[in-house]
């Protein structure tokens, strides 16, 4: 899995959650879902695709944020983790992707870091430190498709112009050279943000996606204060390591 990782910029482990697990977080992430739709309804007709800031509680109750933080610390995502990044992860955020309200919106590929770096900056981030998508489906879809090792170069001529939809193309034509990942319920989809890659619409997919990154500044930056855990909540922690060194940043700046 490790070598598979740092070469082609992803891992799939399938069958990572047992039917019992897989039901008690689909339950907290169903809950949460229907609430964010009902307060963000035009948000979604207008063509969100995924929501995020899952563990901030403006969504779920105490015990559901209680049962999302016991599986986000467990030792079983935490040991994966740790097999791919290069130092010390801190938690980031968690998203939750869901199909458009439009069945004929198109995907569309990208590198995360494209929409707040410039293109000279995109090319610096690929030596720079990461952040690392770990995405768990709660039914089986059609998943990802991606470009293996391009978290590690830069874009070839189509990939540039399809991502940026320059030279006559659009954001949503296919690239000769990605590879599709259909997903199961509770596999587990390990993807640098930085390969270029997009999601696959349909069969009422309903993914979380659990974000990593290595503890720099220009990455921690990012973090959302609202959505770490409290010291109560860290404590019942099986592995807060992760937790702890961004709330550390949140509160001190390093």
């Amino acid at each position: 899995m490790l070598n598979n990782f740092h070469t082609q910029g992803f891992s799939l482990l399938r069958n990572f959650l047992t039917a019992g697990e897989l039901a008690e977080l689909n339950q907290v992430l169903r809950a949460f879902h229907r609430a964010w739709l009902e307060d963000n309804a035009e948000a979604y007709q207008r063509g969100a695709i995924n929501s995020a800031y899952l563990t901030s509680g403006r969504y779920l109750n105490s015990r559901a944020r209680q049962t999302l933080w016991g599986f986000l610390a467990s030792n079983q995502l935490m040991a994966q983790v740790a097999q791919v990044f290069n130092e010390p992860a801190c938690f980031m955020n968690t998203q939750l992707f869901f199909d458009p309200f439009n069945p004929e919106q198109k995907n569309y590929w990208h590198r995360d870091f494209q929409y707040h770096l410039n293109l000279v900056e995109q090319q610096q981030a690929l030596a720079g430190p990461q952040v690392i998508h770990f995405r768990i489906p709660m039914v089986p879809e059609r998943g990802i498709e991606l470009v293996p090792s391009s978290h590690k170069r830069w874009d070839t001529a189509e990939e540039l112009d399809v991502r940026l939809e320059r030279n006559g193309h659009r954001c949503f034509d296919p690239l000769s050279n990605a590879t599709r990942l259909a997903l199961n319920a509770g596999d587990l989809l390990i993807f640098s943000a930085a390969c270029i890659h997009r999601g696959l619409y349909g069969l009422n997919r309903l993914a979380l996606d659990i974000l990593f990154c290595d503890p720099a500044p220009e990455l921690l930056r990012h973090i959302n204060a609202d959505c770490l855990p409290t010291a109560a909540d860290m404590a019942s922690m099986q592995n807060p390591a992760a937790f702890l060194r961004a709330s550390n940043y949140c509160v001190n700046g390093k």
